[in-house]
């Protein structure tokens, strides 16, 4: 038996004791039989009722009448009163939170000094309790004390300074300070640089975060750069994966699944730079030849004497052969970058058909990544012949 078919059986439970109880009430005494009736009125004015709202879908759903609204109402605002309450017992409880960690910061300030150590514990408190009120500049305000603090103590390069500037470039990102984010991601990039060798894990991930914060960064053009700017950075992107991919050659203890990361990182960044090529007119590219050159206007004029005479001018006038170099300059920054992308799909299936460090599951994502790698650059080319293009 369905759900309906137990929600509707009550209903037929009371039509069909309704209907005994009157065939029965036939059989019995007049006295009796008044008795039974007087009895089965509740039970037959329910049976009623039921199939009236049953048979009357509008009936069962007309609005509630003033004295059931009033109820709703009071309902209501006795849910809104409580979670009113609630609200201002958060607010009075981080307002106490906020007064104990000021004062804490101030007692610590004065007995040990404004440069003191444990003030960066203190600094990143006081931050995070901000963070959880949305009041990002504040947070800012106190995680760059703390990252101060840890400077002057532990040096320009110490390890401790990392989970700072990690709070800072989250609340940056929280309030879309996209360049100071960026700025950020710079330093914890560099100080990683100087903290750990290139043969170290750690330096690896630290490599790869900043990668992917700048893949980040162009696929949604965060900083709104022109196309020159978007392009360098793009390039400058791939020629730090580049670098990457030498460091995983030269230490070849990484797995190979850290050099299908780079790999993947790397060809990304050169899709990204296909992409932009291929759909930037030609004239926007700077010419392989002079564009404008000189040419000699002659004409023959009167002298004063009478005599006609030759006279020419030197004017520029643009190179006829400008056109033309700004359409092979794409058509090579294309063909350079596409062929980039074809090395590193050249590697993800040598990795794929050589590596025996990959499982099955690993084996069928590198194999879809390959896939669409090949696809995107299809249709990238394809679209790039786009004769309004060139």
């Amino acid at each position: 038996m369905n759900s309906g078919e137990k929600r509707f059986a009550p209903q037929e439970r009371v039509v069909a004791v309704t209907g005994r109880t009157m065939r029965t009430s036939m059989y019995r005494p007049p006295i009796s039989r008044a008795s039974t009736a007087w009895r089965a009125l509740p039970c037959l004015a329910l049976a009623i009722l039921g199939a009236v709202l049953v048979t009357s879908p509008a009936l069962a759903q007309q609005p509630p009448n003033d004295s059931e609204q009033g109820l709703i109402e009071l309902d209501s605002s006795v849910e809104n009163d409580q979670l009113d309450s609630q609200q201002r017992a958060r607010e009075e409880e981080i307002a106490q939170e906020l007064s104990l960690r000021r004062r804490a910061i101030d007692e610590l300030q004065g007995s040990q000094g404004i440069y003191a150590p444990e003030l960066q514990e203190a600094y990143g408190d006081l931050a995070s309790l901000f963070e959880e009120m949305d009041d990002f500049e504040s947070a800012i305000a106190v995680y760059s004390d703390a990252l101060q603090i840890s400077r002057i103590n532990t040096g320009l390069y110490s390890d401790q300074q990392l989970p700072i500037i990690q709070s800072l470039i989250e609340s940056n990102s929280q309030l879309r300070n996209w360049e100071a984010a960026d700025d950020l991601q710079e330093l914890r990039y560099h100080i990683s640089t100087r903290l750990y060798d290139l043969a170290d894990l750690a330096y690896l991930e630290a490599a790869e975060n900043y990668g992917a914060w700048k893949l980040r960064l162009l696929r949604q053009n965060l900083l709104d750069l022109s196309y020159r700017s978007y392009s360098g950075s793009a390039e400058e992107l791939s020629e730090f994966y580049e670098r990457l991919l030498l460091n995983l050659e030269v230490h070849p203890n990484f797995r190979a699944a850290k050099k299908i990361d780079v790999l993947q990182g790397k060809s990304e960044a050169d899709l990204i730079l296909v992409r932009a090529i291929a759909t930037t007119p030609y004239t926007s590219f700077e010419g392989t030849v002079s564009r404008y050159i000189n040419q000699q206007r002659c004409r023959n004029v009167r002298s004063a004497s009478g005599q006609v005479v030759r006279e020419c001018v030197s004017v520029q006038v643009e190179n006829p052969r400008y056109r033309q170099s700004q359409r092979d300059a794409k058509r090579f920054a294309l063909n350079r970058r596409t062929r980039a992308v074809q090395d590193s799909i050249d590697m993800l299936k040598q990795i794929y058909e050589q590596s025996d460090e990959l499982g099955s599951r690993e084996r069928e994502q590198l194999e879809a990544q390959i896939a669409e790698l090949e696809t995107e650059t299809f249709q990238l080319l394809r679209q790039s012949r786009s004769r309004r293009l060139f």
